[in-house]
Order: C-alpha cells, then structure tokens, then sequence
C-alpha cells in the first residue's frame, strides 16, 4: 500500500529503528542496559494512583470526556503554575489539556502552519518540531545551538528576512538533548524578538521541574507580555514519573490556544476522566517529594559522569534534566560509536544525530533506570573504553541497517 505524500516527508521514527538495534543485539546474547531512551523508572505519587482507581469507580467515569479537559484538572494545572512560576492562567481560555506534550507539539504544528509557512527550529532538538512541521507541509528552518554558546541560540544571528517570513519559533529549555539552561534574561530576549517579527513563541519544558543543587528553571510566562506571543508546553510526564499515562498541557496565548482546541477537538476525545483525576492529584504534589526524586537523578547521574571521565571523554553534571550530552573524539561519528558502544558493552545510548544535523559528534545518556542497573553501566563504560572509542575510524565503521 501506498503511504501518502505526507507521510512520505516524514521518515520512521529514529527510537524505532534503534529500539530494533537493542533488540538484535540481546538476541545475540548482549545484556542490553537502555541509557537511551528518557522514560522514568521511578514510581508516580502514590496518591495520583490512589486518585485514579477512586475516579475509576465514579459513576460515568468511562463515557467520553470533554476535550477541553474537566475543570478539576485545569484549575489544578492553574495553581500549578502559580505556585510553581508565579504566573496566572486563566483555565477557561489558557489552558489546553494534551495527551502527552508531543501530540501537543504536532498538533500546533497542524492548527498553525500551511504549505510554504517556515517555523523556526533548533539543532539539535527533539524531533517532533520538525516532523510536525513536515506533515503540516510546512518548511523548517533550523538554527544552531552550539557548545560555545551554552546551548543557547544567537537569535539575532537569524537573517530577518527568514524571521520575518516564519510563523514559529521553537525553544526547550531545560534542554532535550544538551541538559543546557536559559535564565529569564534569555526567554525575555526571545519574547522581544518573537514580538518584533510576529512570530508564535513554543516553548517546550517538560523539564523544568527535573533540576539540581538549587536551581529553579523559569517559564517563559514569567516574562512581562510573553502572554501576548508565547504558548508554553509542560507535562507530568517527567515532573511526575507519569510518561505512560499520556497528559501534559499547552499554556498562555489564548488564541494560538482556541486553534490548537479547535484542531484537537477533529482528531481525538480528550484524556480518560479516571487519568485526568490522577493527573490533578499529581500536579498538586509538594516540593519534598520533587526534591527526592530528583536527588536520585542526580547520584545516577554523578556515577555516569564519573564513568564518562575514566573513559577518556569530557563530562559535566547538568544543571537540570536527566541526561549528559557528551562529546565524542574528532572524528568520530554518533551513530557508529553509539553501535560499537552497545555492542562491546551492551549499554545503549542515543547517537547525537537522532536530534539532528548539529547533533553528529555527540552521544545523549539518560539516567532514567535503576540506580543499580545504572552503576553496572557505569562500570562497564569506564573499563571497556579502549574496546568501543579506536583511534582509527575507517576501520571501525558498523552498518547501522544491518541491526
């Protein structure tokens, strides 16, 4: 069968052919440890659970629930916000519930996007902002976030006559892959210069409650007028170890917000009432239970370091985020070293190049397992190294297709 010309623009999920990859190689007879995927291993609150099988057991809490969410969930997702960033949310006009941020993203993309439209998007970054751009038939230009900036992009190095011609701007800070941060200085520059060319401000940060040593990750809401240019993009996924569970939100411009409703409201029902129920539980979580959970993040990602360091290569503990994003040698490529790791190792992370074309050269490890699966990691990247980092590359090229 045919796919359309649509899908034919978008390529296969990188995740899918590299989940194939760890598949082939524990056939084999490898003891894979997946340090490559940001999934949560660590339990939800217990009351969101609680929460959940209560609403299971309400009378119609199985027929279909309003897409625009119950209003127990956005006034949750309300003082969230105002207890988290300082920021007021009207529920009946900034608020979107989503199921899961990444339909969120796509969505957007869809409601706000023609053919020949241009979104502006970084490189790396998380895939989606592409991929949607591409099914709306949109073009993406993309701009670099680089090492000797901190991972923060030089806005005004984009020429203005390509600002001037997009429609969005995408950002995500804390940042997927490179852990990097941007203070409240740098998201009030983006909202200048999303005001000065009429562009739609997404910010993405599913991450800005995954922080470390008494760092606390703004919201660009937090920015005087980013109500008037910026819709936000949050998730319990990863605040709240929920990724399975499928909710997040889009916040802030109103009408960028009616759009993206309107788009939803053709293409899905809304979130189960007995997980919109939880996810309320959830949000309304101290900072206690944040503040252990992600100590244990950062003891994970301390031992990964360390083992990063004995195998030769640079390695710094971010600021938020579980993941390190890690620089190879000269010359050697992402996905090839990514092989070559799993397969002198069995430990699986994700090449650079999976977040795109700025990402070569660079290898994502996630903390997101068991502290004791992730020390036997450690162990294993610190005293295999010579086995999957050889000097001479041309001789230790891997068919990535052939896994």
């Amino acid at each position: 069968m045919e796919a359309s010309a649509r899908l034919r623009e978008v390529p296969p999920y990188p995740f899918i052919r590299w989940d194939r990859a760890c598949r082939a190689a524990a056939e084999r007879g490898l003891d894979v440890i997946r340090l490559d995927i940001g999934d949560p291993d660590l339990d939800p609150p217990y009351a969101a659970i609680d929460a959940l099988c209560i609403a299971a057991r309400e009378p119609n809490a199985h027929r279909y629930p309003s897409g625009r969410g119950t209003q127990h969930l956005r006034e949750a997702v309300c003082a969230y916000y105002l207890r988290r960033f300082n920021v007021e949310l009207d529920p009946e006009t900034q608020i979107v519930p989503l199921l899961g941020s990444k339909e969120g993203i796509v969505n957007l993309c869809l409601a706000h996007l023609d053919e020949r439209d241009l979104a502006l998007i970084p490189d790396p970054g998380y895939a989606p902002y592409v991929r949607g751009t591409r099914l709306a038939g949109a073009e993406s230009a993309l701009f670099p976030i680089v090492e000797e900036r901190g991972f923060l992009p030089n806005l005004r190095a984009i020429p203005s006559e390509v600002a001037d011609r997009a429609s969005i701007l995408w950002l995500n800070y804390p940042n997927n892959p490179t852990g990097a941060c941007a203070d409240i200085e740098f998201l009030t520059e983006a909202v200048a210069f999303a005001r000065e060319h009429n562009l739609l401000l997404c910010h993405d940060a599913p991450y800005a409650d995954v922080a470390y040593d008494g760092y606390v990750p703004p919201s660009v809401l937090e920015v005087p007028g980013a109500f008037d240019v910026a819709v936000e993009f949050n998730s319990i996924s990863k605040t709240f170890n929920m990724a399975g569970w499928r909710v997040g939100m889009a916040v802030g411009r109103s009408d960028a917000l009616a759009l993206l409703a309107q788009l939803k409201s053709n293409v899905d029902s809304g979130i189960p009432l007995p997980i919109q129920a939880a996810a309320a539980q959830a949000l309304s979580t101290g900072p206690e239970w944040i503040a252990t959970r992600n100590g244990i993040y950062r003891e994970r990602l301390s031992m990964l370091v360390d083992a990063i360091r004995c195998a030769g290569l640079d390695a710094q503990l971010p600021r938020a985020t579980f993941y390190l994003w890690i620089r190879l040698p000269s010359g050697m490529a992402s996905e090839p070293s990514a092989l070559r790791l799993l397969e002198a190792t069995g430990v699986s992370v994700t090449p650079g190049t999976f977040f795109g074309p700025s990402g070569e050269g660079y290898l994502r490890i996630s903390a997101t397992t068991s502290t004791q699966t992730i020390a036997e990691a450690a162990r294993r990247l610190g005293s295999t190294a010579k086995e999957w980092m050889p000097k001479d590359q041309s001789s230790a090229e891997i068919d990535f297709e052939r896994s």
